[in-house]
């Protein structure tokens, strides 16, 4: 996918996103997601501090984290979070277009962060939304060239992934077959779609092969 492209997916999955918030009850807002001690609410307001989050905001939590990347980000997400949800769904909507993105990221971040984090919304809700193959291949293809924070090439080294959906394949070894979707999920230490994928290699992960940092 080109640039305009990846920006034009992410804001149709954020679209999608706001409107399936919009949804939601009270409840809904403060059920746990699948990432451990986040509530709905602190993905939310998560996803959509992308087009907000400047080098300032950077500096900041990461001295709220005392430098540890992921407490530094569930630090943010917890702050902003405690917004009303209302304000919450709003900011998806000012800021709708916007291709603004964290400093010391590409273009591909707030990608991967959609459509990664609306599944940890919808899937412990019971609800469904299926990410767009060709979205999800380029977010895939990103976390496998990250070091950090996924380490996926790491944790997931001794098998290949191949996709059954859209043409994509990475490491060597024993297969894991699936949709481009659950690997995706797979890469970011989410074990919610392991039941979607199948192969020879899928015994042969790691204990912690599905865990994320």
């Amino acid at each position: 996918m080109d640039r305009d492209a990846i920006w034009d997916a992410v804001h149709q999955e954020r679209a999608a996103l706001a409107d399936l918030l919009e949804t939601l009850s009270p409840q809904h807002w403060e059920h746990p997601t699948l990432c451990p001690g986040w509530a709905v609410r602190d993905v939310a307001a998560h996803v959509i501090s992308s087009p907000q989050f400047g080098p300032a905001d950077l500096v900041r939590a990461l001295w709220r984290g005392r430098g540890d990347f992921d407490r530094a980000m569930y630090l943010d997400a917890r702050i902003r979070g405690q917004r009303p949800a209302e304000e919450i769904v709003a900011d998806y909507r000012r800021l709708d277009g916007s291709r603004r993105h964290p400093p010391g990221t590409s273009t591909r971040e707030p990608l991967l962060d959609v459509l990664v984090h609306t599944q940890d919304i919808a899937l412990p809700l019971g609800r469904h939304h299926a990410m767009p193959a060709e979205a999800a291949r380029t977010a895939a293809e990103r976390v496998w060239s990250m070091p950090f924070p996924f380490r996926a090439r790491r944790r997931l080294r001794g098998v290949a992934l191949v996709a059954d959906d859209v043409a994509w394949r990475a490491g060597d070894g024993p297969e894991v077959r699936g949709p481009v979707e659950a690997l995706l999920l797979l890469l970011t230490g989410r074990t919610a779609a392991l039941d979607r994928l199948d192969g020879p290699g899928l015994p042969l992960l790691a204990p912690g092969a599905a865990r994320g940092s």
